[in-house]
């Protein structure tokens, strides 16, 4: 798989708002003036909607020319807003070295994915603060104005640097910077799984070891063979970071299922990023890349802290 880490060195192009809607017919009022706008300019408009409003949207335009749908979490169980940040990052940088012009993004909150508390929205806007930093995309998240969860409309105020107020875009004075964002509301971790099929500790020493142990799982799970040097190499720079900036010992755990292949490290440092990878590392910085390149590689890839320590979880399908 080649991986591609070149970034702009452009000043930060990312524009990103927040509006929010009384009824779907609210919704799209606001909606459509954005789309049309956009690709009246020749640019291109990104959906990330639910499909009975991207039906909509596309009724009222009168055409799809133009538009793009961008990947949607499954669930609030498989759900993490660092990865869906991820995956999206991927999806725009595609979309604008192909147009090279700036992409409107039009994002809709779904209660679906609000999970317990509604987290996933405050995790997923922060992580796009960053993940998107260096792209030219213009995004307008829409959010209910009485959701189920205070959190929602807490988080969108905290990540939001712009709202969109009868059509205009408007500084946002709560907005604070990502990372400060997730050091008051940390990650929460993913969805517990049972006993692994292997667990293994290992020290810097030991990195062999791990990679053999990766590479007898995906064999058996009949991974093929560039698939499965991929990921070894996604597992090997994460489990190379904690040894070298957690702790000397670290812990490897493998579940393989219907799902793929789960692989988690765990280490007893503390994090100092919350958002770890989700920026392409410039060409010319020699380290800083291990995080990013398993981003691009794995499925999903969440990271969270708790009172023990460090730990990375990455989900390969094959």
């Amino acid at each position: 798989m080649r991986i591609e880490t070149t970034r702009s060195a452009a000043a930060v192009r990312l524009q990103h708002a927040a509006a929010f809607h009384g009824s779907d017919s609210d919704l799209l009022d606001q909606l459509v003036p954005l789309a049309d706008t956009a690709l009246r300019a020749g640019e291109a408009v990104a959906l990330a909607l639910r499909p009975a409003t991207e039906q909509a949207l596309v009724e009222r335009l009168g055409s799809t020319t133009g538009l793009a749908r961008l990947h949607q979490p499954e669930s609030a169980d498989t759900a993490s807003g660092q990865t869906a940040a991820g995956r999206r990052a991927m999806e725009l940088r595609e979309i604008t070295s192909t147009t090279g012009a700036p992409v409107t993004v039009l994002a809709e909150h779904t209660s679906r994915l609000d999970g317990v508390d509604g987290g996933f929205w405050t995790e997923l806007d922060a992580a796009l603060n960053v993940a998107l930093a260096e792209l030219p995309v213009r995004v307008t998240c829409f959010f209910p104005e009485l959701p189920l969860h205070l959190e929602i409309l807490d988080g969108a105020h905290r990540n939001h640097p712009l709202l969109l107020r009868a059509g205009q875009l408007r500084h946002n004075p709560q907005h604070i910077g990502p990372r400060e964002v997730l050091t008051t509301r940390p990650a929460p971790p993913p969805v517990l799984l049972g006993p692994p099929d292997l667990r293994m500790e290992f020290s810097a020493w030991q990195l062999h070891e791990v990679r053999t142990a990766v590479e007898q799982a995906l064999e058996a799970a009949d991974y093929g063979r560039e698939r499965a040097e991929d990921v070894v190499l996604a597992v090997n720079e994460v489990a190379t970071n904690a040894v070298e900036h957690g702790t000397p010992e670290a812990r490897l755990s493998i579940w393989t299922g219907p799902g793929g292949l789960v692989c988690e490290i765990d280490d007893g440092g503390t994090l100092r990023d919350p958002l770890p990878g989700l920026q392409a590392p410039h060409p010319a910085e020699a380290r800083g890349r291990g995080v990013w390149i398993a981003r691009q590689v794995c499925d999903s890839l969440h990271v969270w802290v708790d009172a023990r320590g460090t730990h990375v979880r990455m989900r390969a399908t094959p």
